[in-house]
């Protein structure tokens, strides 16, 4: 009897622990800049934690979310006020009493527009999942689900999520892809295309005359294309580009889609800012700008593989409460940031010169940062939670962006796999191999990832990753060069004096020296 008893308890906690989340976010007040949050979870004890993520992936800076959260309140099934407390500035236990539910709410004051962040206006709302939603503490493996009330004037909506049973409605299989997916309301225009029998959508909210809307989805979808081409297929039902043209700037990847913010006149009608545009100061819109909202797209995209379904073993899976320490970001951001003005190329969206240009600058970049000098690639991506995202008047004298350094690393290694293989293997292959290898719930250490790009070159790299990655020394440019046929050269133009000074401030007759290198 008493193993028949211990047995129907074990499955009561197990479907009790499968219960899931249940999520409905309101927006009674826009204007206000507030979203309401009622949050359903699963009890059955006499007390109740509830946890908040302070960072977002692929943002590694802690932002203390909770500092948003107002009004926190927590009831039992009938509606019963219950005690909580707050245990940690991120954290809130609630003395349910053994209560087999509780229902708490609060709100979240929403007006920061960053890719890491909340916006709530009369207009519309974006959302990220870490600064919106309240979790079960340890509880992240179960279901959530979400359900939006909009105001009457907001008719879409739309996310990387599967759709739940009701309009506005997903769900996600855990907390992990509740984070992952931000979450649009309003009444932007949403252009739809189909790459490789997906799904994909562009959300342009403030879309207007300024912005060609069917010319740059056709411009996106090449790049898809061109992505597809190089990993033989894409791993996704459906992907959603947010697209936010607010004047604000910033990316950030997920696995199913991403947010950018940029400003309206990125994207003209033609080359230039169509005659018609409302605003007649608006500066004049170039190709250049729009490759550089193209290439901020290119990169996004490419995220979906290199760092959320190939990622190192370091982020993932993920501690949202602390930091989460790699020495890999020069792969995961830098090489990104290779491929992305190197996929446009592939595209047809950009020319070779132009491909040239991109490399030139961020070799040009790094040879004019005095930090490459003094921290190592690798230490610079570990020192992410306190270097990159928290720049000072002296950090370019001190460390270098593991963004640029990367990107040029990814250039000389993709040489370096082409001459070693005359040519018969690149980069391309490794990040494949490194895929198919290491994709999923597993990830690399960077012991493996320089084995495996060894293994595609058919020699020994492990001292050229050492000194590239390691130490400080100079970048050899001279096989790079010598493979591609390339040489440098001056820059084109004026003659430039460097003289170390950074300078701010615009009031006329007034400069003010924001940094020496």
């Amino acid at each position: 009897m008493k193993r028949i008893l211990l047995f129907l308890l074990t499955i009561c906690a197990g479907l009790s622990a499968q219960e899931p989340m249940r999520y409905t976010v309101r927006f009674p007040q826009p204007h206000t800049h507030y979203l309401e949050v009622t949050a359903q979870a699963p009890a059955g004890a006499p007390e109740v934690e509830f946890s908040m993520a302070v960072w977002t992936p692929g943002s590694y800076l802690v932002r203390e979310y909770s500092r948003f959260v107002e009004d926190f309140r927590a009831r039992d099934a009938q509606g019963r006020a219950l005690r909580w407390e707050k245990t940690r500035k991120n954290r809130w236990k609630v003395y349910a009493g053994g209560a087999p539910s509780v229902e708490v709410s609060y709100r979240v004051y929403a007006r920061e527009m960053s890719v890491q962040g909340n916006w709530v206006d009369a207009g519309f709302a974006m959302l990220n999942g870490a600064p919106t939603f309240i979790t079960l503490a340890g509880g992240g493996k179960r279901r959530h689900e979400v359900k939006l009330e909009l105001p009457p004037a907001w008719k879409k909506s739309i996310s990387g999520m599967k759709e739940g049973p009701a309009p506005h409605s997903w769900v996600a299989v855990d907390f992990d892809e509740l984070i992952d997916c931000p979450i649009y309301a309003g009444n932007a225009p949403i252009h739809e295309f189909t790459v490789a029998g997906k799904k994909h959508y562009l959300v342009n909210e403030g879309e207007g005359p300024w912005w060609d809307g069917p010319a740059s989805a056709r411009d996106v979808a090449k790049i898809v294309e061109a992505y597809a081409r190089m990993f033989g297929g894409l791993p996704y039902e459906k992907y959603v580009f947010f697209n936010l043209l607010t004047g604000a700037g910033g990316g950030l990847e997920h696995a199913n889609s991403t947010w950018m913010n940029t400003s309206r006149w990125s994207y003209g009608n033609t080359q230039e800012t169509p005659a018609a545009a409302p605003d007649p100061s608006a500066p004049r819109v170039r190709r250049p700008t729009r490759l550089g909202w193209l290439g901020l797209v290119s990169h996004e995209y490419f995220h979906l593989w290199n760092v959320k379904r190939l990622r190192p073993v370091e982020l993932g899976p993920f501690d949202y409460e602390n930091e989460n320490y790699t020495r890999s970001l020069w792969l995961a951001e830098g090489v990104t940031s290779y491929y992305g003005p190197l996929a446009l190329a592939r595209a047809k969206l950009s020319t070779r010169e132009q491909l040239l240009q991109a490399m030139s600058q961020a070799i040009g970049q790094l040879q004019a940062t005095p930090g490459r000098l003094v921290t190592p690639v690798e230490q610079a991506s570990f020192d992410a939670w306190i270097g990159l995202y928290r720049p000072t008047e002296n950090s370019a004298n001190v460390t270098i962006s593991y963004y640029t350094k990367g990107q040029v690393i990814g250039l000389l290694l993709d040489a370096k796999i082409r001459k070693l293989t005359g040519g018969r293997r690149s980069l391309d292959d490794a990040m494949r191999l490194a895929y198919q290898r290491y994709g999923g719930a597993r990830g690399y250490t960077p012991q493996e990832f320089r084995a495996l790009c060894s293994e595609v070159a058919g020699a020994d790299l492990s001292e050229w990753f050492r000194k590239a990655l390691e130490t400080t020394e100079e970048l050899d440019y001279q096989e790079m060069l010598d493979w591609f046929g390339l040489r440098f050269r001056p820059a084109q133009g004026r003659p430039q004096i460097v003289t170390g000074i950074s300078v701010s401030g615009n009031t006329p007759g007034r400069i003010v020296i924001s940094g020496l290198r």
